[in-house]
């Protein structure tokens, strides 16, 4: 076979408001019964998105926290790619009244319009970090660290070429691991910006789009997809 794994974003891609139906998981389940792995690529936190998709243990590997957090979910092993943020950091956020306020393993997270204050402490302190909006969340991380950063490191951990690997996401912040896999594939409601880059955009949206992928590259490894790529080139 062509592609051996599926890496897919969450919220908007493989989740509806949050949550991940059955016909999905059974989707997933087919995926895994060809020989591929899945490896969930997210934004959330690892103790959030365990609360909401209790059936994460389906993934061989998730990167959490756009990057940074690299988590087995059947055993439970966590780890880091990168530092967490500073104290003196998340104290002057607090200080400045940023709120909400999460704090991850690494990544500092909020909505907008706090990216303008968040950027100003960042200024103040003089550190190395980068804001990344995620249609309105905002989150905080080590510069040089992102998505495909995160989805580099667990296909290193699993042997695996990104050309072997068919990526799935919505929004901004999917950009780029979709763009290191061999097929980068938006979902009908991702964002302008993502189908423009994307080998392909689904007729389904979300859940449905990731599943219309599943059933090509469990029928016939995505051949019937290039075969329509090609028709319209």
């Amino acid at each position: 076979m062509r592609y051996v794994a599926l890496a897919t974003d969450y919220d908007g891609t493989l989740a509806s408001q949050g949550r991940v139906d059955g016909e999905t998981i059974d989707a997933l389940k087919r995926l895994a019964a060809s020989g591929r792995k899945s490896i969930l690529v997210t934004g959330r936190r690892l103790e959030d998105l365990e609360r909401v998709f209790p059936e994460v243990t389906i993934f061989d590997l998730v990167v959490a926290e756009n990057g940074p957090v690299l988590s087995r979910p059947r055993s439970g092993e966590i780890r880091l790619l990168a530092q967490p943020p500073a104290p003196t950091f998340v104290d002057a956020l607090r200080r400045r009244g940023v709120d909400p306020l999460a704090i991850g393993h690494v990544v500092v997270a909020t909505v907008q319009p706090n990216d303008t204050l968040v950027a100003e402490v960042i200024a103040e302190l003089g550190l190395d970090l980068q804001v990344i909006l995620n249609k309105g969340s905002v989150m905080v991380l080590p510069r040089s660290v992102d998505k495909a950063t995160g989805l580099a490191q667990a296909l290193n951990e699993m042997s695996l070429s990104p050309e072997t690997v068919v990526g799935v996401g919505d929004a901004e912040n999917d950009i780029t691991f979709l763009s290191m896999c061999g097929r980068g594939i938006a979902v009908a409601n991702a964002l302008d910006a993502v189908k423009q880059r994307a080998d392909y955009v689904t007729q389904g949206r979300s859940s449905a789009g990731v599943r219309e992928i599943i059933n090509q590259l469990v029928t016939d490894d995505l051949q019937s997809l290039d075969a329509v790529a090609r028709a319209r080139a």
